[in-house]
């Protein structure tokens, strides 16, 4: 059950911004293996001097598309985080026309008392969940 926090420079429209979720969410289904009704996504936009995403010196430059995808979640395996990432770069280019070069994901691991969906429970924990 993951939660997406996607930052991205103003400027896409309704549909575009729904493509781009629908997207991320498929893939996060997919390649984490979630329930289609965990769907935790937050967008924030900025104007483009807001964000500096620059290349870590890996000798390419980003374009306005960029979008960077912050994502915190339970313990997932390098396979499926490999998976992800790859399924994502392709998918978000097929269906969004979004480079590569322009997809930052970073994803914080964290646990199961780490999570309250309401009530002031922590319901992974009290088996709710």
């Amino acid at each position: 059950m993951p939660l997406l926090k996607i930052d991205l420079i103003e400027g896409r429209s309704d549909a575009e911004l729904k493509t781009l979720l629908d997207t991320i969410h498929e893939v996060v289904v997919k390649s984490f293996e979630v329930p289609d009704g965990d769907r935790y996504q937050i967008v924030s936009q900025h104007s483009a001097n807001e964000m500096i995403i620059q290349d870590t010196g890996l000798g390419f430059k980003r374009s306005d598309k960029v979008v960077v995808i912050s994502m915190t979640s339970t313990q997932r395996s390098e396979k499926q985080k490999k998976a992800f990432y790859k399924m994502l770069s392709e998918n978000l280019k097929e269906k969004c026309g979004i480079d590569g070069r322009d997809i930052m994901i970073s994803i914080t691991t964290n646990g199961a008392g780490d999570w309250s969906f309401g009530f002031g429970k922590a319901q992974f924990l009290t088996g709710e969940l």
